[in-house]
């Protein structure tokens, strides 16, 4: 912590005034001089007189100067090397260019709605005649339906005396088509006879209840031709 000065003993002389330093400026010293000077001479000085020099004025004096011309748009496009004119011609074309465009696109909407059914399609011609026109592809001829298990398959709904051949030969093996008729349909009876027949002796080549070419055999291979 700092603590308070000492009071200085009152000061008993004459106070001092500050003192202000002139210090002469480089235009005093001018007219400082020009003073001298009209004091020596004893007159006043006078204004500018002009001298004129003897013979033609020097180069570069104003005497030889020329006024140029005004400089316009015209002296600009020909020192630019564009012809008068070109401006306004090349606006002239745009604008023809513009106009001949919309003439076009209007006319061709107007085209269009006068007639509005020329992009349909056209109007079918009359039926061609059999007689006049013959099919020149030819009708291919009907051929009998293959059937899926093979030939000479038997299904429910057949009849004829493959149908009574096949009941007399189930009538061969033991429980499987007890007490079945021969009357030589194949009715449902004899149908679940035929699925009987494919499970208890493993055949799965035919669909179930149809008599196919691995039923056949194996119920031939069962049942030997002529054995009662």
């Amino acid at each position: 912590m700092s603590t308070p000065s000492e009071p200085r003993p009152p000061h008993d002389g004459q106070a001092l005034e500050p003192i202000r330093v002139l210090r002469p400026r480089r235009t005093d010293a001018l007219a400082e001089l020009m003073r001298e000077f009209q004091r020596d001479t004893g007159r006043e000085p006078a204004g500018y007189e002009s001298v004129a020099l003897p013979g033609k004025p020097p180069a570069g004096s104003e005497a030889l100067t020329q006024e140029l011309p005004p400089v316009t748009r015209e002296s600009r496009r020909r020192a630019g090397g564009v012809p008068p004119g070109a401006g306004l011609r090349r606006a002239a074309v745009a604008v023809a260019v513009l106009a001949a465009a919309v003439i076009g696109f209007g006319g061709a909407l107007l085209l269009r709605g006068e007639h509005p059914d020329d992009t349909a399609a056209p109007a079918p011609g009359p039926p061609r005649s059999a007689a006049s026109t013959p099919d020149p592809t030819p009708t291919p001829p009907a051929t009998a339906p293959v059937d899926p298990d093979g030939a000479g398959t038997l299904r429910e709904g057949a009849s004829g005396p493959e149908v009574t051949e096949l009941q007399q030969r189930l009538l061969r093996i033991p429980d499987v088509y007890r007490d079945g008729s021969t009357s030589g349909r194949y009715d449902p009876t004899l149908t679940a006879a035929v699925a009987r027949f494919q499970l208890w002796y493993g055949i799965r080549g035919d669909e179930t209840g149809v008599y196919g070419n691995d039923t056949r055999a194996a119920l031939e291979s069962r049942t030997p031709a002529g054995v009662s």
